[in-house]
């Protein structure tokens, strides 16, 4: 969001001509306090949108496309993604959803709302005659006040988490989700799901050249022993028919989206445990 309060204070916008010839000398240009008012009038809508999916008790949008398909969901990125959002401010907040998606995985809506906030905020700002400069500048540091605050009070070093942390985070990512009401079950099967494709970190991971994985964790016995979680290793398979809390995790194999040749072949597969169930 940085880079997108520097672009809004300082954007200038020029239309082209109406000759066709796709030159802008004869254009018309808009500068100043115009700009940065419809810059942050599209910031807000876009955020209007998408401000009442916020929270575990967040409203769901329909979303309905030319040809009739329809698409329910509370997810900031996939409501910003299938919108066709034409004016450059609000493209970037769209392209800041998507990012926060590709890397964190969460957090979507809440900073397309933080930053128009922010820009709201600048723009009172701006009209009490503080400089752009100036309020982009104050920014800066309050975000350095504030990862400073994060790592010095909040952050927990991963040997002293647990399971039922790494559960809790879970229930919080799944709390305004559409399987918010049966959390309990799906956090346990995601951490369970995570766990089984820990693996030890290469040199390549170590040095940050690792694609498609987690976040790499010290091991209690060994600080210089990492491990690695590659979530591209996890295969979910989908299917209708079921409750969604008959979900289950094959630990220790892989699920084939098949169907028997024959009426003859086994419908389920035993284990060498007595104790465990057939799949």
């Amino acid at each position: 969001w940085r880079s997108l309060l520097s672009w809004v204070f300082d954007r200038t916008m020029s239309a082209p001509n109406t000759s066709g010839s796709g030159l802008f000398l004869n254009g018309q240009r808009e500068s100043g306090q115009d700009v940065r008012i419809g810059n942050v009038t599209a910031a807000m809508a876009v955020s209007n949108i998408v401000k009442t999916s916020l929270g575990p008790v967040g409203l769901d949008k329909m979303l309905v496309d030319d040809i009739g398909d329809v698409l329910i969901t509370n997810d900031g990125a996939t409501i910003l993604q299938q919108l066709e959002v034409e004016h450059p401010a609000a493209r970037v907040l769209v392209d800041l959803a998507q990012l926060q998606d590709q890397e964190v995985g969460d957090g979507t809506t809440s900073v397309v709302i933080i930053a128009a906030e922010l820009l709201r905020r600048g723009n009172d700002l701006v009209k009490n005659g503080i400089h752009p400069t100036t309020i982009i500048a104050g920014y800066r540091t309050a975000l350095k006040a504030a990862v400073s605050y994060i790592k010095k009070n909040m952050v927990m070093s991963v040997n002293d988490l647990d399971d039922d942390h790494l559960v809790q985070a879970a229930k919080t990512s799944m709390s305004s989700k559409i399987i918010g009401k049966e959390m309990d079950f799906f956090s346990k099967l995601a951490v369970d799901a995570v766990k089984s494709v820990k693996m030890k970190a290469t040199t390549a991971d170590l040095l940050g050249m690792g694609e498609g994985s987690a976040p790499a964790a010290s091991s209690a016995s060994s600080k210089k022993e990492r491990f690695k979680y590659p979530l591209s290793a996890i295969h979910i398979l989908k299917a209708h028919g079921q409750s969604s809390i008959e979900s289950h995790l094959i630990d220790g194999g892989f699920a084939i989206n098949a169907t028997r040749a024959a009426q003859g072949m086994p419908t389920a597969v035993g284990s060498d445990d007595p104790n465990a169930e057939p799949i």
